[in-house]
């Protein structure tokens, strides 16, 4: 981005570091690749529970992102009313958790990305939903959940989804995810690979292991402990705060919107304000200050190559090759490290199910269509 720089959305719309956003800047390529063949393996999801990695989830997310604003829906393409006051409540560990289900038949399970919810699957839920049974989860601390303040990590979001599955949804899935959303999708099938039918990713966040980085972590001294860290603290909060306040307003939010889509067609007052009445929740300031200070500086814990060498169900990459941050460099080396995999390019940024979700609806519903002989003997374990 051009100076000044205009920072990137976070948990309820707040903004995005650049050390973070940096991280996804990869040579963006013009073209649109329809898929020659889905693959569709006979295995089920098996993924290994021990070492996990992920560096920088990082706000790859701030999934809602857009060029320009207008009122009317995508022509040609359903969309999810939009609901004030949210559609199901589901409590998991004492805390609140919205959640969408619409359809009958298999289910399907979206999940948002960083920033985001579960109603930026308003063009995509409609309409899978005439052949699936579709659920669409806000995670913990985002949407119409509820701000826990609790310390976030990739697990809690991980093991959000897997009781979702195990209370909820009660029989095999596919899990959808954009951003963080996909990185959660990847993560949870470790949790419960027998639930899981197949994958999809749409601009997934997560990032490759360095095998040469080394650990230079040193160990507190007093001085740190007792004067520099909590002087640091401080003057988090104070920044944080700051930025926090500036960028829940409805002005700097369309501002941010209008910097990342490619086709604003899609970008509208319904997206601006899943934006802005999660910002107001009591304890979003507080959840925001949590993840920029804590979840974004502890993500070297698990890494995406350490998820794809045990996946063995089927695997799907809708990517959009205009996205600034997370670009097809990434999807191409996904598929190259996982051949299981079939991808799809699209001339969209980083959330294509919300800028050509009908490109999107369509590559889904056939590739979800190879998976149903799978799902049906998966529901007879």
């Amino acid at each position: 981005m051009n100076a000044p720089p205009v920072p990137r959305l976070g948990p309820a719309g707040a903004p995005i570091s650049s050390s973070v956003r940096s991280e996804f800047l990869h040579p963006v390529s013009t073209r649109f690749i329809a898929p020659s063949r889905i693959y569709h393996p006979r295995s089920k999801c098996e993924m290994s529970r021990r070492s996990f990695a992920f560096k920088g989830i990082v706000a790859s997310g701030a999934s809602i992102i857009g060029s320009s604003l207008v009122t009317e829906p995508a022509q040609g393409v359903e969309r999810l009313p939009f609901k004030p006051d949210g559609y199901n409540f589901w409590t998991w560990r004492g805390h609140k958790i919205h959640y969408v289900v619409q359809g009958e038949g298999s289910p399907v399970v979206l999940i948002h990305g960083f920033g985001a919810s579960a109603f930026h699957w308003r063009y995509n839920i409609p309409e899978l939903a005439k052949s699936y049974k579709v659920y669409a989860i806000d995670l913990l601390g985002f949407g119409w959940s509820e701000k826990a303040l609790i310390e976030y990590d990739a697990m809690v979001w991980r093991d959000q989804v897997v009781d979702f599955l195990k209370e909820i949804v009660k029989e095999p899935a596919v899990l959808v995810g954009n951003s963080l959303g996909g990185f959660t999708a990847l993560f949870a099938a470790a949790g419960l690979p027998e639930q899981v039918a197949g994958i999809a990713l749409l601009n997934s966040a997560g990032q490759f292991g360095d095998a040469n980085k080394k650990n230079n972590q040193s160990e507190e001294s007093t001085l740190q402990k007792i004067f520099l860290k909590p002087l640091k603290e401080i003057f988090q909060r104070i920044v944080l705060g700051f930025l926090f306040w500036q960028a829940k307003q409805p002005a700097r939010i369309r501002s941010v919107l209008e910097s990342v889509y490619t086709n604003a067609s899609n970008v509208d007052d319904y997206l601006v304000e899943s934006i802005t009445r999660p910002a107001a929740d009591p304890n979003a300031g507080e959840v925001y200050y949590r993840l920029m200070t804590r979840f974004m500086s502890n993500q070297s814990k698990y890494t995406l190559d350490s998820l794809l060498s045990e996946l063995s169900c089927p695997l799907l990459l809708l990517w959009g090759d205009l996205d600034p941050w997370v670009g097809p460099a990434k999807a191409n080396r996904i598929k190259e490290f996982y051949p299981k995999s079939s991808l799809v390019n699209l001339q969209a940024g980083h959330c294509p199910h919300d800028e050509v979700p009908e490109l999107v609806n369509e590559a889904l519903m056939n590739w979800l269509s190879t998976l149903k002989p799978e799902a049906a003997s998966l529901q007879t374990l």
